[in-house]
């Protein structure tokens, strides 16, 4: 039994409108889904993928308006890494990046792939990586970006933890991934970053663990991020991966259905909340595809208590302009 790779990464902001032009108008990423936090119906939950929201190519977040910022550390997912199909499109963006005054660091190689290092206006950490096309994303047709440029999806995790050796253990004894190699770390060329695969292998499959015992412990705030999902494909893998965590002794949720996705959490030993989510049944569920985004969706256990989540709803719509270079 294989997770898929990663389904989509969760992270904070506390300026939901500001989020929206940059992930929608800067990223050319797609609003999938306008929703809440399930679990905090005064917060936005904002989907971002390709014009249809595969698994795999979903950056979500959690508005929490007033949250501190982030403070890295271990403990903590510290970057979110994206695919872009060749190094022609790392020179688009580096372009773009310098024309809309986004903090970047410039093309360099790391982990054997070329890369940009950015930041959103938040501070959240995040990488365009070469890594390739993808036969399962579909091209934002209204998209800023042009489609032989735009993001295809997540291509890496990478998280900060005190030790590896538990870590790995889980990773590789329990999920099943695979260590695929490792690499100077880019913020202290003198650790290593051990790269782990699951699935296929490859893009969009990668979690990278650094071992960092030197930082304080992480503190999750805007411009962090709050867990990682992995593939599962269907509902009796899912609660395969279940009874399989439970079995080595890990305290895991039972199954929860989030109505776009089943979905179960656990911690692994360096405190990091790992989700799995099924692949379906996916955000046309409740809206024509055409029109993904564009109003609040609400499941349906949700629908009945509608004027209410509304009223508590901060306005998404802002007057800054969308950039268009």
């Amino acid at each position: 039994m294989q997770l898929g790779g990663l389904h989509h990464v969760t992270a904070v902001t506390a300026d939901a409108p500001g989020n929206l032009v940059f992930y929608s108008s800067v990223l050319g990423l797609r609003l999938v889904k306008k929703t809440v936090n399930q679990d905090d119906v005064s917060a936005y939950h904002l989907f971002y993928g390709d014009e249809v929201g595969n698994p795999g190519t979903e950056v979500t977040f959690f508005d929490w308006a007033g949250m501190g910022p982030n403070r890295p550390g271990a403990g903590g997912i510290v970057e979110i890494g994206l695919r872009v199909p060749n190094r022609e499109s790392l020179g688009w963006w580096t372009q773009r990046f310098d024309e809309l005054g986004v903090d970047h660091g410039g093309i360099d190689e790391i982990a054997g792939h070329a890369s940009i290092r950015f930041t959103d206006p938040e501070g959240q950490r995040v990488a365009l990586v070469v890594g390739g096309g993808d036969s399962a994303f579909a091209p934002w047709r209204r998209s800023s970006v042009p489609a032989e440029h735009q993001i295809r999806g997540l291509n890496h995790v990478t998280l900060a933890v005190d030790r590896l050796a538990p870590t790995a253990k889980i990773l590789t004894d329990v999920l099943n991934f695979r260590r695929a190699g490792d690499y100077p770390s880019p913020d202290n060329p003198a650790l290593r970053t051990v790269v782990f695969e699951t699935g296929p292998g490859g893009p969009g499959t990668e979690v990278r663990v650094e071992e960092r015992p030197d930082l304080p412990p992480a503190q999750l705030g805007r411009g962090g991020v709050h867990h990682v999902a992995f593939r599962a494909p269907n509902d009796d893998e899912h609660r395969a991966w279940r009874d399989r965590i439970r079995g080595a002794g890990i305290g895991i949720t039972d199954v929860i259905d989030r109505f776009y996705f089943k979905s179960l959490y656990f911690r692994e030993p360096g405190r990091i909340l790992f989700e799995i989510a099924t692949d379906g049944p996916g955000f046309a569920t409740d809206e024509d595809a055409e029109h993904l985004g564009e109003r609040l969706a609400l499941p349906p256990f949700l629908e009945p208590h509608r004027s209410q989540i509304e009223a508590g709803l901060r306005p998404l719509e802002t007057q800054s302009s969308p950039p268009t270079a």
